[in-house]
């Protein structure tokens, strides 16, 4: 799995890399096929403080590009919020992914 974190607008601190790499084992924890993720933070300039900090993932796994952000006034909140809906869509594409039909039992003639 490649793990891919940049910054735009901010320095990426290695505590800041910390708490993404440890908030991101909990995906690949439930999804084992994850192949490449990609974390984007940004500081953006705008006049209120309301939404500025944004968090971008985009996680490729197997057949299929899963995509979310997340904008806070606090970017560990906005991180928390990010992992959450990552969290949400990984399970849904795992639950579509896996095969629920089951080998019909052999007749005996």
């Amino acid at each position: 799995m490649n793990l891919t974190i940049s910054g735009h607008h901010l320095e990426v601190t290695p505590a800041l890399r910390n708490y993404v790499t440890t908030k991101l084992d909990r995906i690949t924890r439930h999804f084992e096929q994850v192949v490449d993720i990609k974390v984007l933070l940004t500081v953006e300039k705008q006049k209120e403080k309301e939404r500025r900090q944004r968090a971008e993932c985009k996680i490729h796994v197997k057949g299929n590009d899963i995509f979310a952000e997340s904008a806070h006034h606090d970017l560990y909140a906005a991180l928390d919020e990010l992992v959450d809906k990552l969290d949400r869509q990984v399970w849904r594409h795992k639950t579509r992914v896996q095969d629920h039909h089951h080998e019909s039992a052999k007749r005996v003639m």
